[in-house]
């Protein structure tokens, strides 16, 4: 794999998604929610998270997060949608940026 190819496959992955449903999904089901870019296809997804954290994916399902509106004052606008995966890893294995301490 070449060095420019290894690097669009980790740009897949944007951020990691911090909420209460994300935490409840990685202690009851071992899931992990990331958000992702919008052109970002599963393969490219599992590829990323297997990269970078050096673990098994088993599934990978993706959620198109839909723009919401938003008020300030008089000004209205929307609030830009975005690409969510929640990935679900083997057992035994785990992502330390989601572990509390």
């Amino acid at each position: 794999m070449s060095d420019q190819l290894r690097d669009d496959v980790r740009r897949a992955i944007v951020s990691p998604v911090v909420s209460e449903k994300s935490y409840m999904l990685v202690q009851a089901h071992n899931q992990y929610t990331f958000r992702v870019l919008e052109d970002a296809h599963k393969i490219e997804i599992r590829q990323a998270v297997e990269e970078l954290f050096d673990v098994t994916v088993t599934d990978v399902r993706t959620v198109a997060v839909k723009s919401k509106p938003k008020r300030r004052g008089r000004t209205a606008g929307t609030r830009g949608g975005w690409k969510k995966a929640i990935v679900e890893l083997q057992p035994g294995d785990s992502i330390d940026i989601f572990e509390g301490s």
